[in-house]
């Protein structure tokens, strides 16, 4: 088995996979726990933190014992970029959160309207005054899931329409921002927090 450790084999090609794959690992949850940790996760962050770093020393350490390898500095290196795209993607799959959506239209806004309460959205309609007069300011909250739904009646009622799409941390009691929100126990969670 010493063998096979102090073969070619294993420094040339499966101590930088290896390394390659520790990174990608190592960075996936680097990405995820400040994704939980922008969302208020106070659980789960720390332990994605705990493996991430035990994840980390471990490749490190093999990058450090093999310093006249360069192919260890290509796949570190490799694995920290595609960490990152991997990260990125289940965090996209993942779908948590929610999104305020603020839309701006000078023209009739009715048909959107009536189009996001039939779709079951909750809008919030202001007017307000722009350089060009009147303006119809459209306030929505949805689910990050629900979010291309809700971009596609905007597109489909007026393609030219301005909007702009944020994160949102919190939501507090009140009003219920969304359809069905008792099913929904992420949700839940939130309000629970917010109110201690």
């Amino acid at each position: 088995m010493n063998d096979f450790f102090d073969s070619a084999l294993f420094t040339y090609a499966f101590l930088p996979l290896f390394i390659f794959l520790s990174r990608i690992c190592d960075v996936t949850l680097d990405t995820l726990r400040i994704v939980f940790i922008t969302r208020g996760n106070r659980k789960l962050a720390p332990i994605l933190g705990f493996f991430e770093v035990l994840i980390w020393i471990i490749a490190i350490t093999r990058v450090m014992q093999n310093l006249d390898n360069w192919l260890c500095y290509v796949a570190y290196a490799g694995g920290f970029a595609t960490g990152n795209y991997v990260g990125l993607l289940i965090e996209e799959k993942l779908a948590m959160g929610i999104r305020a959506i603020r839309m701006f239209s000078t023209r009739n806004t009715e048909q959107i309207i009536q189009s996001l309460n039939t779709a079951d959205f909750r809008p919030t309609i202001m007017k307000g005054t722009g350089k060009d007069g009147p303006v119809t300011i459209i306030f929505l909250l949805v689910r990050r899931n629900d979010l291309h739904r809700a971009l596609q009646l905007i597109y489909l009622n007026d393609s030219d329409m301005l909007y702009t799409i944020e994160d949102v941390r919190t939501v507090n009691k009140g009003t219920k921002p969304f359809s069905k929100l008792e099913d929904s126990s992420l949700t839940q969670r939130m309000f629970q927090r917010q109110s201690r």
